[in-house]
């Protein structure tokens, strides 16, 4: 098991893997901001979907999704066709331009990543994958449930009897 400095070290390593974030956004064209860009990513991952389940890969509420599939719908990556299930809720589906826009995407990170690991030999880069992968197995599928932090463990004190 590692130590304690050792898990101090990977909790700011990944809060420091926000830049890394942040430097991928800024590959986005300009009319797909990252909300956008995660929903035709999980729609072209996981297929057509209801909103609900968006929602829940998502990990935020309904509206904001709302939101997002407003702006891919808009500019016509998804169609929002019939539940053949239940005809009052909607399926959202990739379309053609949503592909092509997906397939846009893919290429920028792709890019991206090559360029910034360039110096990384492909076991390293298959080492991070695979080391990123354990990672998140380690944490299951952490939107369904708010994470559990144990609370910190107090000291023991000794007391001392008082002087009279």
């Amino acid at each position: 098991m590692a130590e304690q400095a050792q898990y101090e070290e990977l909790a700011r390593q990944l809060s420091a893997v926000g830049a890394v974030k942040r430097d991928m956004g800024r590959i986005l064209p300009p009319d797909c901001p990252a909300g956008s860009a995660a929903v035709l990513t999980l729609l072209g991952r996981h297929g057509d979907m209801r909103m609900s389940k968006l929602a829940e890969l998502l990990s935020v509420d309904m509206s904001v999704t709302s939101r997002h599939v407003a702006h891919v719908a808009a500019r016509g990556w998804i169609e929002r066709i019939p539940d053949p299930a239940d005809k009052r809720s909607r399926i959202l589906r990739l379309t053609p331009a949503g592909l092509d826009q997906l397939d846009d995407l893919t290429r920028r990170s792709t890019r991206l990543l090559s360029e910034r690991l360039s110096d990384w030999t492909d076991d390293e880069v298959g080492q991070l994958i695979r080391l990123m992968t354990r990672l998140r197995s380690s944490f299951g599928d952490c939107r369904s449930a708010p994470a559990r932090i144990p609370a910190p463990v107090a000291p023991k004190t000794t007391r001392t009897p008082a002087s009279t």
